[in-house]
């Protein structure tokens, strides 16, 4: 079984108080897949649940991301696929330095098996 990345997602998102990395990466990950609407693996003899997705997630504190509610949010994949958080992203403390704002970005591969 061979696996073909056939699309390329990026997204960003936003947790403007709170510090919830897992709440910045989700938005990041539903910025990412909005941008499109696959249709293509009709050609391949597939459905979109036969897809496999890696997600991932660039935040200041990668370990601070449930990775599993990440790939959670995702509609399609059965279950197939990774979220990984990676060093990246941007956090940036509140005046009183007691909050703060986090930007997560998520890129987001589609894989499906070629059947080779």
């Amino acid at each position: 079984m061979a696996m073909v990345r056939c699309v390329t997602e990026m997204g960003m998102g936003v947790d403007v108080h709170g510090l919830d990395f897992t709440k910045a990466a989700t938005r990041a990950v539903f910025d990412a897949i909005h941008h499109s609407s696959l249709g293509f693996q009709r050609m391949l003899g597939k459905t979109a649940d036969d897809m496999t997705v890696q997600v991932t997630i660039g935040v200041s504190q990668p370990d601070k991301v449930d990775t599993a509610a990440v790939l959670a949010t995702l509609p399609h994949g059965n279950g197939r696929g990774t979220c990984t958080a990676v060093q990246g992203g941007l956090e940036i403390a509140s005046a009183e330095g007691n909050d703060g704002m986090l930007i997560a970005n998520a890129v987001i591969f589609v894989l499906f098996d070629d059947g080779k």
